[in-house]
C-alpha cells in the first residue's frame, strides 16, 4: 500500500484510495481522506507550505479532488499553480475554485491579493482557448457561477441574467450590480505534450 506521510504529523494517507487536498485549509478539523494544506503553522494543517514554492511536497496524481477556496487570488503565478495542481491531480479529478469576482469590493479590500478575477479567466487552461499555449496543464471546465450578495432580486433576477450572459454582465453591468464570489469546477485531462 502506497502511503503519503506528512513528516511533521503521525497522519499517514492510503494514496490508493480518494485522497482530497484542501489548500488554504485554515481551522478546518482533521477528516478521514483529507489532506489539509496551509501556510500558516497556527491553524494546524497537515502540511505548512507556501504555494508560490514549487514543486509541491506530493507526488504525481495522488489526489481526485483539490478544494482551493480563497487561495488563488493571493498566489503569485497562477498559471505554475494550475500546472501543480494539474500534476498532483488524477486525471479526471475535480479542481473547486472560488475566488472574489472582480467586481466585488473584498476583491479590493484585502492587500494580499494579487489578482482580481473573472468568469472566464480560467478558461485559459481549457482545450480550444487561443491562448492555451501558456500552460500544459489542461483542465475541461465542469461548471462556473457567478455568486452574488444581497436580497432576492440580486440573488434570482441579476443572478440568472448575470450567468446566461457573463460577458455582456462583466463588460457593462459588474461595476453597477458587483456579483460576490466565483466558483469553478475543473476536471483534470491528460497533459498536452
Amino acid at each position: 500500500m502506497d502511503l503519503l506521510q506528512d513528516e511533521g504529523s503521525k497522519r499517514s494517507y492510503d494514496s490508493t484510495k480518494s485522497l482530497v487536498l484542501s489548500v488554504g485549509c485554515g481551522k478546518r478539523d482533521p477528516e478521514p481522506g483529507v489532506v489539509r494544506l496551509d501556510v500558516s503553522k497556527d491553524v494546524s494543517p497537515d502540511y505548512v507550505w507556501d504555494l508560490d514554492n514549487t514543486p509541491y511536497p506530493f507526488e504525481d496524481k495522488i489526489f481526485s479532488k483539490i478544494e482551493c477556496f480563497d487561495v488563488i487570488e493571493h498566489l503569485t503565478n497562477i498559471p505554475k499553480t494550475l500546472e501543480e495542481f494539474h500534476r498532483i491531480l488524477k486525471t479526471g479529478g475535480v479542481l473547486i475554485i472560488t475566488t472574489p469576482h472582480f467586481s466585488c469590493a473584498n476583491s479590493y479590500i484585502d492587500p494580499t491579493h494579487k489578482y482580481h478575477l473573472s468568469y472566464f479567466s480560467f478558461d485559459y487552461f481549457c482545450d480550444g482557448h487561443e491562448l492555451a499555449y501558456y500552460s500544459n496543464a489542461r483542465f475541461e471546465l465542469q461548471y462556473r457561477f457567478l455568486m452574488f450578495q444581497g436580497g432576492r432580486f440580486n440573488r434570482s433576477i441579476v443572478s440568472h441574467l448575470a450567468n446566461r450572459f457573463p460577458k455582456s454582465y462583466e463588460e457593462r453591468w459588474a461595476w453597477i450590480i458587483p456579483a460576490w464570489f466565483l466558483y469553478f469546477e475543473l476536471k483534470s485531462i491528460a497533459k498536452v505534450d
